[in-house]
């Protein structure tokens, strides 16, 4: 990339980060909040290392990717110690040992045989791996993540495990046409976590990771404290 090239599409992501950040502020001050209340993480999976480093750059330090082998081969070398790295991605319970240690927050934990293979290697390496439990609030056949009902084996699971430490939940609403249609999925997802908070008081269940760019603003609304955005951020034209 080019040194002009590179000063042109840093210009454009410091502008629509600044959008971002605008409706993030905007949204979390209609509940009482404020923009730290509300991690961004920058869904970085679709672009290139270079385009990271100038995200960075402006100002970005969580990045969210899918694929496990796509993310350690782009942040194999030269990542800023303050640059926190989210899986974000469905995870195979066989990739675990790739995950833990490399990973601020893995946020698909969504069945007992991860929860396993993750503190097993988290163990091994003497660390401990913070993770959310990914809740499948809309119950939609091709998304991963428990059903609501199975959140609390799940919960009793993590909590067992030593090398574990649980933050949280996370849900992925549907595709449909308006924002406010994804709204009843994030109240469900809050609602379950005031349940379970109740239910199991000594689980930290601060984070829910919920809304992306379509509908970012209706989850903060709705109490979300992570948001996963990547288009508004990294697409292009602006």
């Amino acid at each position: 990339m080019s040194t002009s090239a590179a000063i042109d599409l840093q210009s454009a992501l410091l502008e629509r980060l600044t959008r971002v950040h605008d409706q993030i502020e905007r949204s979390a001050r209609s509940t009482g909040r404020t923009a730290s209340d509300i991690t961004l993480v920058g869904v970085s999976k679709m672009v290139d290392r270079a385009a990271v480093d100038l995200a960075y750059a402006c100002g970005l330090r969580d990045f969210g990717e899918n694929r496990v082998q796509d993310a350690r081969a782009k942040f194999a070398e030269d990542v800023p110690a303050d640059l926190r790295l989210h899986l974000i991605g469905s995870l195979q319970t066989n990739k675990a040992r790739h995950v833990v240690g490399s990973f601020h927050l893995v946020h698909s934990v969504d069945r007992d045989a991860l929860v396993d293979a993750l503190d097993a290697r988290a163990s091994q390496i003497g660390v401990t791996q913070s993770v959310l439990i990914q809740v499948n609030i809309a119950r939609e056949e091709q998304k991963h993540g428990c059903i609501a009902e199975d959140t609390s084996g799940l919960i009793e699971r993590v909590l067992d495990a030593p090398n574990l430490a649980l933050k949280g939940l996370m849900t992925m609403a549907p595709l449909v046409s308006t924002i406010d249609e994804a709204r009843p999925i994030f109240a469900e997802l809050r609602a379950l976590r005031d349940r379970l908070r109740d239910r199991y008081p000594e689980a930290n269940l601060r984070h829910l990771s919920m809304g992306m760019t379509n509908d970012f603003p209706a989850a903060i609304e709705e109490g979300a404290t992570i948001v996963r955005v990547g288009r508004a951020i990294f697409a292009t034209p602006i």
